[in-house]
């Protein structure tokens, strides 16, 4: 319906209606009000689609991600460079796209060493209003308001809004200019106009999971989204351990423990979340004094300084420590849960003590380290006294972090295990798949689920962990269940025959670390499925995706990132610097604006200061994936049909005005 079929509408229809358009009328009290609404929307229909940004397995590499949100991906410098084109230097290009992403660090740099600041604040105001110009083109003066601080709101929009080279308005232009800079609000007025450009280049933000684990700065990002405001998260694996761990799963917490002492990475733990670390080192130091836990020395970052040789031993025995507690918690849970089929990740058992061998798939291996003094052979998943005391502190640090516990209130309030945007289905990991391409129903609880609803019912668990109200026994199994989800082999967030964990640590021979991966990684590059996947969550449309991360993509050695003919992409490329030497990158962005979806490849990111100081930037190369024919307007997309279906109402609400079915009021 739209406004030309107004005479289609009868009386019958909005009497129907009535009460709805009784509620509409309390806005829109008449027809001058309900019809300057319908007109200011279809203008906002016409707009270009706004600029969206797909990243997912940041892996807590703050520095990396936060700069690539600060130059959208790329996009500032391009938006710059058409701006300007062949009239400014490469260099000064070089430099303003510095200071749009790190205003008040460059500033200070700019203050101390330029002769002439009162030039080049003159020059950098007329710049950046430009470039503002540009970037806001595409929203509406409302949107766009929004978006200033509240302190200079009225001055930027002034100058977005009148052109100096207009010769009546050029002084007026000008004077305000002048006036920033005499009255000494430069500074701050350049920072609020970088702020605005960052702000206004990516419209919605779409996070694929795996924000946790690896990295440093898992804690900074989620403060940074927690703020950021347009973006939406599809929960991975990662996140899902660090969630069941703040719902006080004890294998979580294990997990959480062990991962970051295997990328030596305490920072998270210890400065974000405040995790008393110290009786885990108390007791690895007495439990494994002489050991040199040489299999569990932790992976260290090569930009950064090597700890010193204590403080990794101290590191190897704590990883050790909370190692062989982990295997021991998940033996527990594994017999509790004898549906889960994970009988053969429980490995302790099947170690022999006197030769230093373990069996695994029926084949002996002699064992990396085979001294375990907490381990009774003849109850080897029994924790030692010493051992349950200890994880009972720990347990009892993850249930007191507040900051913690106030970063998956944001996770649950802007995410979800999957996602449908303007026709693109985000999740993760996977659909879990029989062998031929037909959907595998896997058991929630005490039923089994399949395709849409597998991912329905296992998200209203995880949030049921977390539910005061929910019974006492299915909030131990949602809390049990997260742990699932982490490293099940039917789980929609992992979906491999098995973690292996133990292998990996304890067994030299490569060929048993191997994880086979579920039937969706191989049948993805079908089209066939990729439609049956898209068609059981009602995703529609002439262009429609799949996006995935999870896997990272081995682009050095020429995988592609596009798979099924076009209809899925996977965008996990490696944030974490742990995956550079796999991916042969450090991470792609996939970005979709009105013109179509172009993939952006980032190289290594070197620093904030070298960004700051030589106006270096991150190497990026793009990739075209589709074009549209056309360039979208916001009626393409899903606000689109939200804002027509408003329009729709309010042409009711004038019909019903114009025949007297509703009477008009004043305001």
């Amino acid at each position: 319906m739209s406004l030309t079929h107004i005479d289609n509408l009868t009386s019958e229809k909005v009497e129907k209606d009535r009460r709805l358009l009784e509620l509409l009328a309390q806005s829109f009290p008449n027809v001058s009000a309900a019809s300057t609404e319908i007109i200011n929307l279809e203008a906002i229909l016409n707009l270009p689609k706004g600029t969206e940004h797909f990243v997912a397995d940041l892996h807590g590499e703050y520095e990396a991600f936060r700069h690539i949100i600060r130059n959208a991906s790329g996009n500032i410098k391009r938006k710059v460079t058409e701006v300007f084109g062949n009239s400014v230097r490469e260099s000064d290009i070089r430099q303003l796209c510095s200071l749009i992403y790190y205003p008040e660090r460059k500033l200070q740099i700019i203050r101390s060493a330029e002769p002439d600041l009162k030039g080049f604040y003159h020059v950098t105001l007329h710049r950046l209003i430009r470039v503002l110009q540009s970037v806001s083109s595409k929203y509406t003066r409302s949107k766009v308001r929004k978006a200033l601080p509240k302190e200079f709101a009225y001055i930027i929009e002034e100058l977005l809004h009148e052109s100096p080279s207009d010769d009546d308005k050029q002084a007026y232009f000008n004077r305000i200019i002048e006036t920033i800079i005499t009255t000494g609000q430069a500074d701050e007025f350049i920072v609020a106009m970088c702020n605005v450009i960052q702000k206004l280049s990516i419209d919605q933000l779409h996070i694929l999971g795996d924000i946790f684990d690896r990295g440093p700065g898992a804690h900074l990002i989620l403060d940074m989204l927690c703020h950021y405001g347009a973006f939406d998260v599809q929960w991975g694996n990662h996140d899902a351990l660090w969630m069941g761990a703040a719902a006080g799963n004890d294998c979580c917490i294990a997990n959480v423990l062990r991962v970051s002492m295997r990328y030596d990475n305490m920072t998270t733990l210890e400065d974000g979340y405040g995790i008393n670390i110290l009786p885990l080192a108390t007791f690895a130091m007495e439990t494994y004094s002489d050991d040199p836990c040489t299999p569990f020395l932790p992976k260290l970052d090569p930009d950064l300084t090597a700890p010193n040789e204590k403080s990794l031993r101290l590191m190897a025995k704590m990883h050790k420590a909370i190692s062989v507690i982990q295997w021991k918690l998940e033996g527990q849970l594994i017999d509790e849960y004898p549906q889960w089929n994970m009988q053969d990740r429980k490995l302790l058992d099947k170690i022999n003590f006197e030769k230093g061998t373990v069996i695994v798939d029926g084949r002996e291996f002699e064992l990396k380290d085979s001294h375990f003094p907490t381990i009774d052979p003849k109850d080897p998943y029994k924790l030692t006294p010493e051992e349950k005391e200890l994880v009972d502190k720990l347990h009892h640090s993850f249930m007191i972090s507040s900051r913690l516990r106030k970063h998956v209130e944001c996770l649950f309030a802007n995410g979800c295990l999957y996602g449908v945007y303007n026709s693109n289905l985000l999740f993760h990991a996977s659909m879990p798949l029989n062998e031929d391409g037909t959907l595998k129903e896997v058991e929630v609880g005490a039923k089994k689920y399949k395709g849409k609803e597998l991912y329905r019912q296992t998200g209203l668990l995880m949030r049921s962990a977390f539910n005061d109200d929910t019974p006492a026994e299915k909030k131990k199994y949602a809390t049990d269940y997260y742990w699932y989800l982490w490293c099940g082999p039917d789980s929609l967030l992992f979906d491999k025959a098995k973690m292996s964990t133990f292998e990996r640590y304890l067994i030299a021979d490569k060929e048993i670390h191997k994880e086979e991966k579920g039937h969706y990684y191989r049948l993805r590059d079908d089209e066939n499925v990729c439609d049956m996947i898209l068609d059981e969550f009602g995703v529609t449309g002439p262009h429609r995706h799949i996006i995935n991360g999870h896997v990272p993509v081995k682009q050095g050695k020429g995988e592609s990132p596009i798979k099924g003919n076009g209809k899925l992409m996977v965008i996990d490329g490696g944030f974490a610097k742990a995956y550079h030497h796999t991916t042969g990158i450090a991470g792609y962005t996939l970005v979709y604006h009105s013109r179509g979806f172009q993939l952006v490849k980032h190289k290594p990111f070197t620093s904030a200061e070298d960004a700051v100081i030589h106006g270096t930037d991150i190497e990026s190369t793009t990739q075209l994936v589709e074009l549209s024919s056309h360039r979208m307007r916001v009626r393409d997309t899903d606000k689109g049909v939200e804002l027509q279906g408003q329009i729709n109402e309010l042409t009711e609400l004038l019909y019903a005005y114009r025949h007297g079915i509703i009477k008009e009021r004043n305001r």
